[in-house]
Formats: C-alpha cells, structure tokens, sequence
C-alpha cells in the first residue's frame, strides 16, 4: 500500500504543518504496512528535502520549476495529481492550512477520491484509517472511513505533533520537472502581504485575540502589548474584522482560520459559536469578559469575569516581570 504525503513550504522553508504531516503519515504507513513517499513543491526544493528524513520521510519528491516559486492553485494541483496519478497511491495526507484546504479539494476532484478535511485524530483499524473530525461548527465529532480507491485526509494544523528523531538515514530525494503549460498558470499570486514581527495564527503556539469587548481599535494595543510578552499571535474575532479594526488574516473563527494553539487567550470575546469553532480545540482557553454569563466561559479551562481594560495591563505587567522582560 502506498501512501503520500504533502509537505507544504514557502520561501525554501517548510511550514510546521510539513512536518506534522509528514510525521502522521509515517505512522499510517507503519500501521497500514505501507510505503510512504513524501512530495514537495516549488523552486529549488531539492535542496531542503533532506530535513523531512527526521521525521519520517525515506523517500522525497522533489516538483520543481522556477514557475512553482509561488503558489498557483490550479498548477500545483495538476503537478501534485501527475505525480498521485505515477505513484498510485491508496492514502494521501495533506495539511489543513490555507494551502492545503485550497489544494486537496482539487487533487480529490482530479483523482476521483473522496476527502475526510480538516482531521483532528486518526488510527488504523482492519487494514484502514478511521479519522476523527469536527461537525456542526465543532459541537461534535464524527468518526469517518472513505470509501473511494483512493483516500484523502486532511490534518488540522497544530493538533498533529511532530518531533524531529535523530540517528536516522537520509531519504531518498528525487528531483522531477513537472510537464506544464502557461495554461496551467489560471490562478496566479500577484502579490505576498507578509506579517512580520508575529506568528502566524495559523501555526502559533500562543495566541491572544481580541473582540468588541475592546470598544475601539486603538484599545488593540493592550492585545498586542500581552502577545508580545508572550512571542504570541494576535488574533481577532469577525466582529472586529468587519468594523475594519484588524486585518482578515487575523480572524479566527469558522469563517476565518481554524487554530489549535497550546495557549489561546480570548479578550473581550463573548464566545459566539462561530469563533468556538474556528479555536475550541486549543489545548488552554483563558478568557477575559466583564459578563460572567459569556458563552466563552463553557469552553475556557480558566476564567476571569473582570474588565479586560484592567485586567490586560496588570496580566501583562505580571508576565513580564515572571519571564524577566
């Protein structure tokens, strides 16, 4: 049984989720008695492939083209379903980051396989993998099994581990120009806003966010002064992303980004469920609201029933003294 995995990188650098993936998908191939080969798409990417050997990779391939620099939906799609379709692989893995939500859709529709998306858990029984995922906007889980020849999963990004192990050999690392055609091109990136300072939301470990509590955009100050404390994400919830007070690659939330960081603090969030479903899988929720009736406090591990404008300063004042800064 062959398995493959994608290992999404960007700026010759591989996203954490490639490793998490990587890492899963070694475990399905043990269970399953499988082989695992592990593709990896861009430019000159050849060259950081070796790194995915410490977590689990024995084999690597490598689509490269100076055109694949930047993604293209609708190119790495197709490179990505050429080389399933040479290698026939019975389980794909990818990430369930914006990459990987807007790709494996497409590699399903090419390859006639059905998708188990955004997957919190998986395990292998009879011969097949049983996944885990949330429904109904994260107020339960379902376990599924895909039934088509060819099975697609999606991983939730910070849920999956992924721990480098030392002492192991080197994978095999084959380099492969891809067939393509200024066609294949449709969809392409005109632009790159990049986040400096912070993490991403996406792939924090910690995150502070922000809601209406906060009364006016300038009192995001308070947010970001705790998130720096903590070399934390800022995040937001659709509330103040459509007032035009945070960016919309901050929002977290089911229509914004799907989070599960080690630590999530919510300020000012009274926890509707759209922003429960987008962060209810964070490992610790603290929350911050005046309303101690908020619907945050049912899913948060620890709670304070205060005025975020007091509470945020003497919490970031007391971190800093902790972690000497």
């Amino acid at each position: 049984m062959n398995i493959l995995a994608f290992a999404e990188q960007r700026d010759g650098k591989f996203k954490k989720c490639a490793y998490e993936v990587v890492q899963a998908a070694r475990r399905a191939a043990d269970g399953l008695g499988g082989t695992l080969s592990v593709v990896v798409i861009g430019k000159n990417v050849t060259s950081i492939a070796p790194a995915l050997g410490a977590y689990g990779a024995t084999r690597v391939i490598a689509l490269e083209d100076d055109r694949l620099e930047r993604y293209s939906t609708t190119a790495y799609s197709k490179v990505f379903s050429d080389a399933a379709a040479k290698e026939s692989p019975s389980v794909i893995f990818f990430p369930a980051s914006q990459m990987g939500k807007d790709m494996a859709p497409r590699v399903s529709a090419r390859l006639g396989a059905a998708i188990a998306a955004d997957c919190t858990a998986f395990r292998i029984e009879n011969g097949d993998v049983v996944a885990t995922r949330p429904v109904y906007a994260g107020k339960a889980l379902v376990e599924v099994k895909v039934t088509t020849a060819v099975k697609i999963f999606s991983l939730r990004p910070n849920v999956f581990t992924a721990a480098a192990v030392g002492g192991g050999a080197p994978p095999v690392v084959e380099s492969v120009r891809p067939a393509l055609s200024d066609a294949d091109f449709a969809a392409k990136v005109t632009a790159v806003k990049v986040s400096e300072g912070r993490p991403d939301v996406t792939e924090a470990a910690i995150i502070v966010s922000g809601g209406r509590g906060l009364k006016a955009p300038e009192n995001f100050k308070l947010v970001e002064d705790l998130a720096d404390v903590l070399g934390a994400a800022v995040g937001a919830s659709r509330a103040v992303v459509d007032a035009g007070w945070r960016p919309h690659d901050e929002q977290v939330g089911q229509t914004g980004k799907t989070v599960s960081p080690s630590l999530y603090i919510a300020c000012g969030i009274s926890g509707a469920v759209q922003h429960l479903a987008g962060m209810s899988s964070s490992k610790y929720i603290v929350a911050i609201n005046k309303d101690k009736d908020a619907p945050i406090f049912q899913v948060a591990d620890y709670g304070i029933a205060g005025d975020v404008f007091e509470i945020l300063p003497a919490l970031t004042g007391e971190l800093k003294k902790a972690l000497g800064k």
